[in-house]
């Protein structure tokens, strides 16, 4: 069976948009992107986050925390119905984040992504950011960026 090159491009445009959304921090425009019973499953919770409602609240909670953090698309490739990135982030700890006050440093850490894509939306997603790099940046000085 041949792959079908022009859904994986659709997918990957889809993934594309929705960072480029979350990049200018239209949280709700990214949202749009996604299914409403989107799941998101997140190292460290025990659960998978139920909906695009949820998912839009932790967005913000870490764009408030990191009012400038961007997001570089470093690789990207697709396979049926799933999208995987190898993604750079990099801010400034200007708000809370995970109890931590803000420090003004600077972040810079990774993730890897995949992406599962029903019909034009986002369906689902399970994120692995290198949240150690980050955590030891807004907590040891001597980690700043």
């Amino acid at each position: 069976m041949k792959p079908d090159v022009a859904v994986a491009t659709a997918n990957i445009e889809l993934v594309r948009r929705a960072f480029d959304a979350f990049n200018r921090g239209e949280i709700e425009a990214c949202a749009q992107l996604m299914v409403p019973e989107f799941v998101a499953n997140i190292p460290g919770v025990p659960q998978p986050i139920h909906g695009r409602d949820a998912w839009k609240q932790g967005a913000q909670e870490f764009r408030n925390a990191f009012p400038d953090l961007q997001v570089c698309i470093e690789d990207i490739f697709a396979a049926e119905d799933r999208v995987a990135v190898r993604l750079s982030f990099r801010g400034t700890h200007r708000g809370s984040f995970q109890g931590i006050p803000a420090t003004g440093r600077p972040v810079a850490f990774t993730s890897i992504e995949i992406y599962r894509v029903t019909g034009d939306r986002l369906a689902e997603e399970w994120v692995s950011p290198d949240l150690s790099t980050l955590m030891r940046q807004i907590t040891d000085p001597s980690q700043a960026q």
